[in-house]
């Protein structure tokens, strides 16, 4: 099962990978601004939140091969739905209701399902472990899928026009999201936990839930200033990268961030999962904010590329630490409770960042994000760092 559930996410990462850096390449390419990219984003984040919340809420309820492949069903329409129409409201309507990640980093509905999986198939030694590997092979994938980026300049060589090659990308995507479908049909026929459904989908840990899917808002909000794609669209604004070499770079950033994820966990096992969450994520913010002021392009992608390697050791961390501490049958409601919170705080700054952009403001994006980050970690520290999962007491 568990293999089936990484071939699966390796699959759908790839598939964000490319669309990350494509989608604001497609929306300016249909003439929008950069402030229309931001709401485009902004409206993909706030749908994912809330088709995450429902998910979550019916996850122990239902058989979670049937909600996985309805999912990958929602991630093939999405990419045929951009691929066939221009229009903005279009546009904006599918990105609320489908798939699409501007973010490039697993921030979807299939997430409360996988998380509750992958707990429930091993011992709370193995648990981190677990979800560093789930972590590692998603990076991986999505770093490869990022090199086909450059894929629409491959296809104008042969004479395609560039709409119509980034177009195909979207039918791509599509294809991904069927064969994302065909693995989750060939998981085993059971229901996401072989607890009983409680009463309420939290009940003992509802607390602790709350409290940790407030911090994570703050990270979340943060991080939505600096999406993959608006990141991308930064560098491409600032020093005219190339989608060539943009592709190149987010390939190696997404790399480092996938090697990062087995050190997390070791670090993981000798300090705590809370002091890794925090103490690896404040020099990575310290590097954002140093790259907003900094005008060599060379030094620019040096500091995203060590952002890159830290900013992501607190997932596998943040994943296990919020399945550590609640009940096995609060499980998908917990991952859905933590996550959705982190998709709609996520979904207000893009659209800020855009008009941010578009006002000449570039470096005050990085700096919000960085800023915002530091303060969540310190508030992580201060409240949770006496809360112990069940291999740290």
């Amino acid at each position: 099962m568990a293999g089936r559930v990484l071939l699966a996410r390796a699959i759908r990462d790839f598939g964000d990978g490319f669309i990350a850096i494509l989608l604001p390449v497609y929306l300016t390419t249909l003439g929008l601004s950069a402030f229309g990219v931001g709401i485009i984003a902004t409206l993909a984040l706030f749908g994912s939140a809330c088709l995450t919340l429902a998910i979550g809420l019916v996850g122990a309820r239902f058989e979670a091969r049937s909600l996985l492949m309805a999912a990958a069903v929602l991630m093939a329409l999405t990419g045929i739905a951009y691929a066939a129409t221009s229009a903005y409201w279009v546009l904006g309507v599918v990105a609320f209701v489908g798939t699409i990640n501007p973010s490039g980093g697993s921030a979807s509905i299939f997430v409360p399902l996988e998380h509750s999986l992958l707990a429930g198939a091993v011992t709370p030694a193995q648990r981190t472990h677990s979800f560093a590997r789930y972590s590692l092979v998603g990076a991986l994938a999505g770093a490869l899928g990022s090199l086909l980026a450059a894929a629409p300049d491959w296809l104008q060589g042969t004479g395609i026009g560039t709409l119509d090659a980034l177009r195909l990308m979207f039918l791509a995507y599509a294809a991904l999201g069927v064969l994302g479908g065909a693995i989750y049909w060939r998981l085993e026929r059971r229901p996401a936990t072989v607890i009983a459904a409680p009463p309420a989908p939290l009940g003992p840990s509802r607390r602790i839930v709350y409290k940790l899917a407030a911090l994570f808002s703050i990270d979340a909000f943060a991080g939505g200033f600096t999406v993959q794609a608006l990141l991308a669209l930064w560098l491409f604004e600032r020093f005219d990268l190339s989608l060539a070499a943009a592709s190149q770079f987010f390939f190696c950033a997404g790399l480092l961030a996938a090697f990062s994820f087995p050190v997390a966990a070791w670090i993981g096992g000798r300090i705590g999962l809370v002091n890794t969450m925090v103490f690896t994520h404040i020099p990575s913010s310290l590097c954002l904010i140093a790259a907003a002021f900094a005008t060599s392009l060379e030094v620019v992608l040096g500091l995203l590329l060590v952002r890159a390697f830290l900013s992501q050791m607190d997932v596998p961390t943040r994943s296990s630490y919020v399945m550590a501490v609640v009940t096995p049958a609060e499980r998908p409601a917990a991952a859905s409770v933590t996550a959705v919170p982190r998709s709609l705080a996520a979904a207000a700054s893009p659209a800020l960042a855009g008009a941010l952009f578009a006002a000449g403001f570039h470096a005050w994006p990085l700096v919000l994000c960085g800023g915002l980050k530091i303060a969540y970690d310190l508030l992580l520290l201060a409240e949770f760092r006496h809360v112990k999962p069940p291999e740290e007491t």
